[in-house]
């Protein structure tokens, strides 16, 4: 009898009433046990009826797992209650890791989307709790191929930077299966690949030299925060304290001659 028609009420112990063919509380009459399980006397609290209820505990089968991480495969014995139901999709724990069911196989070798364990002859399993994210690095006109094990739902963003062994680097593009993105979020279970380009060395700062210069720093936002293309004041007072401008110059070295 499984656990559905047997099961603890406030009215009693639950069960279905061969008479009613409902599940109605049942007061125990009397238990004893029987081998790895137990008999009990019990009566119906809604029609009376007096009956026996034989509970023995479901027998256990051994199912060989291929539980699957990136490229490696382990094949693992586990053992199950024979009327358990298994699904695609379903998630366990074993070895310290969580598995998710990809593949069940009945008698005949057939793939099944759900059957009982006992049917069950073979199945196999992907690590489910952490995802093995394929990578390619370039370094100038040479790329290699490389992997990063992440939680599932770690979140990688094109053009953002990303350490890989002690390394930073930027996120040229992000692989999905259903194409590319530049400057996307994708969560690391939905991703095929992530193409990963060298940081760029860091640029020294160089002061602009004229007006066209500064208002294109401006456009770059080398300036920091300036809402507008306008000369702070403590530039055009470090101007002034400094010397003419490099216009000027010219008009000044003209008037001379």
């Amino acid at each position: 009898m499984s656990e559905e028609e047997f099961a603890d009420d406030d009215d009693g112990i639950g069960a279905r009433c061969p008479d009613c063919n409902e599940i109605f509380g049942h007061e125990v009459l009397r238990e004893r046990p029987a081998g790895d399980g137990s008999d009990f006397l019990l009566k119906c609290m809604e029609c009376g009826k007096v009956h026996t209820l034989q509970l023995r505990p479901p027998k256990a089968v051994s199912i060989p797992f291929m539980l699957s991480e990136g490229p490696e495969t382990i094949i693992a014995n586990i053992e199950l209650d024979a009327d358990e139901l298994l699904v695609l999709g379903d998630q366990f724990e074993h070895g310290d890791a969580t598995w998710e069911i990809n593949r069940l196989e009945d008698e005949e070798s057939n793939s099944r989307k759900r059957l009982l364990a006992e049917r069950c002859i073979r199945a196999n399993a992907m690590r489910s709790d952490m995802i093995r994210v394929r990578l390619t690095k370039t370094t100038g006109e040479y790329s290699e191929s490389s992997h990063v094990v992440v939680e599932r739902d770690t979140i990688f963003h094109g053009g953002k930077l990303f350490e890989h062994e002690g390394v930073e680097w930027r996120i040229r593009a992000i692989h999905t299966g259903a194409g590319r993105t530049l400057y996307g979020r994708v969560v690391a279970q939905d991703i095929k690949r992530v193409y990963l380009h060298e940081k760029a060395p860091p640029q020294e700062y160089q002061e602009p030299r004229n007006e066209r210069e500064r208002r294109q720093a401006w456009k770059e936002g080398r300036l920091g925060y300036n809402p507008n293309p306008i000369r702070p004041e403590t530039v055009k007072k470090d101007r002034k304290n400094v010397g003419h401008t490099f216009g000027e110059t010219r008009r000044l070295k003209k008037k001379r001659r």
